[in-house]
């Protein structure tokens, strides 16, 4: 009588520890499809696949607070030519534009409140320093900048303008390919 009692609990418990196995390697496939999905940001983007790869970047700002292109697609490791334009009328004291290039996986939020406190650099923030790639002058009304600058890494690289309260709704990506 014994041995019939034994074998109904090491039947279960042979089938719960092989239970138990199966949905560690399921946890283990997808944390891999996670880490695949990290290494390849630009898949997920949408319309990036109507976007031409070009190095020369052509970017207009409006007094509507908008850029008039928000993604562009970039060789990694190339010199990129952004050359940015103001075409607002409004003066620059109320709606000035720039352009700033920051690394993948900057805080924007918090970068736009420490832009605000920046006034004395163009709102350009020093505290950030180390986030930003590269950057246009705040330009007024008719105003036009050019930079220059290389994405070392593939990967998607956010732009904003950093005037008071712009950086909300003035932005976009580059995709470092």
């Amino acid at each position: 009588m014994k041995q019939f009692f034994l074998i109904p609990v090491v039947a279960g418990a042979v089938l719960a520890a092989a239970c138990g196995g199966n949905q560690t390697s399921e946890g283990s496939t997808e944390a891999t499809e996670t880490a695949t999905e990290q290494e390849a940001p630009a898949v997920d983007i949408p319309g990036l696949a109507d976007v031409a790869v070009s190095n020369e970047i052509a970017l207009e700002g409006t007094d509507l607070m908008q850029y008039d292109k928000t993604l562009f697609r970039v060789k990694a490791g190339e010199t990129v030519k952004l050359t940015f334009k103001n075409v607002g009328e409004m003066p620059k004291e109320s709606m000035g534009h720039n352009v700033v290039v920051l690394q993948p996986g900057t805080d924007l939020p918090a970068f736009g409140g420490e832009a605000i406190k920046a006034v004395d650099t163009e709102y350009i923030p020093a505290t950030f320093a180390s986030s930003i790639i590269a950057h246009t002058k705040l330009l007024g009304p008719g105003e036009t900048d050019v930079i220059e600058f290389t994405l070392d890494s593939k990967g998607v690289y956010p732009f904003v303008c950093s005037f008071p309260g712009h950086y909300g709704v003035m932005q976009g990506k580059i995709v470092a390919e």
